[in-house]
Parts: C-alpha cells; structure tokens; sequence
C-alpha cells in the first residue's frame, strides 16, 4: 500500500469531487495535490513527481496512457461594453476584425488562431486577460480558465465552431498501480465495490453431487452502456439578446 497518491493537476481543472471520493475509500492512502502550469504537467509525471495527472489535451503521449474525461466549452473573453457581449455566442468568423490574444500557454489545437494577431504573443493567459481588460484585444479559452481568471470588468461568449478543449487523466504506461486503477475507478464513477483492477476472489471448491439437490439455474450478468452525444454550433453573426 503506497504511502500517499501524488495527483497533479493543471490551471482551470477542479479536481475537488474526485478527491473528496478518494478520502472517503481510502483513507489509508493520502491524496496530495499539485497545481502546476499545463506546460510542466507531462514532466511532472514522466519524471515521477506525481503518479498521475489531470491534463489538457492534446499531449504528448509517448510512455503514457491517457483517458478522456470531458471536454469544456470554448469562450471569447471580451471587455463588458463589447459587441460581442451583447450575443448570446459567436463564432470564429465574428471575431476576424478583432485582435485576438494567442498566450504561449494555450491548449486550444489551432490549425489558424481567429482575427488579427497581437504584435507579440503573452507568456500566460493570465497576461492575456490582463490585456483584455486594458482594451488590446481578445482572448478565446477554456471555459474554465475565463471562470479562473474572473474580473468584473469582462465577461465571456461561447464560440461555437472553435477547437474545445478535452481534459485527460495521463499517467506512465508502467506505473499503472492499484492506487491508479483506484483513482480511476474514482473519475469514472464506478462504485466502491467494482472488482475493476483488482484480482478476483479464488472460487470455492463444489461440493461432491449427492442426488439429494438439485443444481441452481444462474443468470448471466449483463449491462448497457451509455454515450453520450456531442453537440455543436452553427456559424452565423451573434445573435442580440431579447
């Protein structure tokens, strides 16, 4: 039984439900977090400074497994008294008049950043929002990362044909513990009891037919799985609203 789970975590991603869960199951093994920049996430782990992180795709995945978890909303963040922040969402061609900030930290998996390029990019989103606020441009992000950086003085818009961003659980392909598969087992929801990563109970020898009972007539298990459907956006101005 390891000592404590290491999980490291990137900007945005809120990893408080999951941990809560893992507290409640294993209380014997300590659960400690890291935040840290979603450039140094990979790293991290390759160099065993945490057992498993939770990450924005796409990564590098060489060495590593990497499971999908869910993927966010992308927004333009815009000063209040914008246009845009009389729309109900946008897209990327609405924003083709407008300078928009390309922070070297963004995950979005551009083929061509929208509207005019800045004369230099930020270093981090946080710069970009800071920009934003001061009138130099826009900044398309995660949805989580417009509600990490908040400020009363800007507010947000769905862009509804731009690259979403898909937040992972990556860890080493041979470091693939029990403490993993438990960790696991926590995001994707399976219950305290799943056998899942674990190894199954010995079965009990039969006992010797005597005539005297009858042998039970068992029911194969069997479940249904549930996908869910993405859902995407249509191009067009912004709409007012109401």
């Amino acid at each position: 039984m390891p000592a404590s789970f290491t999980l490291a975590y990137v900007p945005g991603v809120t990893p408080g439900k999951w941990a809560r869960t893992w507290d409640e199951r294993s209380p014997e093994t300590p659960l400690t977090l890291v935040r840290t920049p979603a450039a140094e996430a990979v790293g991290l782990v390759r160099e065993r400074g945490a057992d498993a992180a939770l990450v924005r795709l796409p990564i590098d995945r060489t060495g590593l497994h990497a499971i999908p978890l869910y993927t966010e909303t992308t927004v333009v963040v815009v000063p209040k008294e914008h246009l845009v922040a009389a729309a109900d969402d946008v897209t990327a061609a609405d924003l083709a008049d407008s300078v928009v900030l390309h922070p070297l930290d963004d995950t979005l998996d551009w083929e061509r950043p929208p509207g005019q390029p800045a004369v230099e990019r930020p270093a981090t989103t946080g710069d970009a929002i800071d920009l934003v606020a001061a009138g130099v441009g826009l900044l398309v992000v995660p949805q989580s990362l417009a509600r990490l950086h908040h400020r009363r003085d800007l507010t947000y818009r769905p862009v509804t044909d731009a690259p979403q961003s898909a937040v992972a659980l990556t860890w080493l392909e041979e470091e693939t513990t029990d403490a993993v598969e438990r960790f696991i087992g926590v995001v994707r929801g399976r219950t305290s009891n799943s056998t899942r990563g674990r190894q199954p109970a010995p079965e009990k020898a039969a006992r010797p037919d005597t005539g005297t009972r009858k042998a039970a007539a068992g029911k194969p298990a069997g479940g249904n799985r549930r996908r869910g459907a993405a859902s995407g956006g249509t191009r067009g101005k912004p709409r007012r609203r109401a």
